[in-house]
């Protein structure tokens, strides 16, 4: 059989582009002692990985130049050498970008498929929403009756803190947004009790207009404008969490800070980065209190599904542009 995997030929300079990356043709690899051969099912295309395509030093290694990328995977074991994993489970694991994967076994998670949809352990049950957690509920030390701003909204992340902080007591959650659709998806099926399309206008306007009395906790997907306007409004003791900055990701230049940090002074404010590598001890906590959330559809949640490995780069470009409405996945 033949394996489809997606190689880095170049590191991209500015936006990703087509001539960066190749779809190579491979052969099944056969699983070693203590591995098991995975048939990868649902992939995950993040932010994140745009910053691995670099070659800068970063909280994580870059993808090498002519091999195959890395990312979150669930998929179906079709073969196994090792103890505990049979073939027909099914496993998450972080060999995406391919059809087949064999995995250590060590390095492979068993997933109930008849517990929850196998794509949601790349969501809103996976690393996605363990992020959300981690980053509102001990990051920005988030607390009943805070007033929250989350930016990048509607999708995987932010659609879930927002959310968890409005089951957790918060007194408002506020939402930005790519477009009017998203919007709407955020105060009328999330429950978000105000959100705005940042396009419509200067985010530190709308942001005012939506959060007259500030904000307490900011959860920053975006960086920028965003960022700037969350100082302009942040409450005395208010906490910043910064879980991304895509509005800078594809940047040739380094992006100018914020001219406002002299309020944190005034604010008593706080801004701190987050990585959820750093927050796996949150796991069971996270399960059992989200989990439940998920299941009644207390907590509910999107998936922007694209079908083919072969549309796996344009699936992660679309996350870049914004096209996604919650959880990005490809399906093989």
């Amino acid at each position: 059989m033949i394996n489809r995997e997606w190689h880095l030929l170049s590191r991209p300079v500015g936006w990703p582009k087509a001539e960066d990356f190749a779809l190579v043709e491979a052969e099944v690899p056969t699983p070693g002692e203590g591995q098991v051969l995975v048939r990868n099912k649902y992939l995950s295309v993040d932010p994140y990985m745009r910053g691995r395509m670099s070659a800068a030093k970063s909280y994580v290694a870059p993808f090498e130049l002519g091999k195959v990328m890395q990312g979150g995977a669930v998929g179906e074991v079709v073969a196994s050498n090792a103890e505990g994993i049979a073939v027909g489970d099914h496993v998450l694991h972080f060999f995406g970008w391919r059809e087949f994967a064999a995995v250590d076994a060590k390095n492979a998670v068993k997933v109930d498929p008849d517990a929850a949809p196998l794509s949601t352990y790349l969501g809103v049950l996976g690393m996605t929403g363990l992020t959300a957690y981690a980053g509102l509920l001990r990051t920005a030390s988030f607390k009943e009756g805070d007033s929250v701003f989350v930016s990048g909204a509607a999708g995987a992340v932010g659609g879930q803190v927002g959310q968890i902080a409005r089951l957790k007591g918060a007194s408002r959650v506020i939402g930005s947004a790519g477009s009017d659709e998203k919007v709407k998806l955020l105060v009328e099926e999330y429950g978000f009790d105000a959100a705005f399309n940042y396009k419509s206008g200067p985010v530190a306007e709308q942001l005012r207009e939506a959060a007259p009395d500030g904000v307490d906790v900011y959860f920053d997907n975006v960086g920028g404008d965003h960022l700037e306007a969350a100082i302009g409004q942040l409450n005395r003791d208010g906490r910043i969490a910064v879980c991304g900055m895509i509005s800078v990701y594809n940047s040739t230049e380094p992006a100018p800070g914020p001219k406002n940090l002299a309020r944190l002074i005034q604010t008593r404010g706080r801004i701190e980065g987050f990585l959820v590598g750093d927050h796996y001890d949150l796991q069971p906590q996270f399960v059992q209190e989200v989990g439940p959330w998920v299941g009644s559809g207390e907590l509910k949640y999107r998936e922007t599904v694209v079908e083919g490995i072969e549309n796996n780069l344009e699936a992660f470009l679309g996350v870049l542009r914004g096209d996604n409405t919650g959880k990005m996945i490809v399906k093989l």
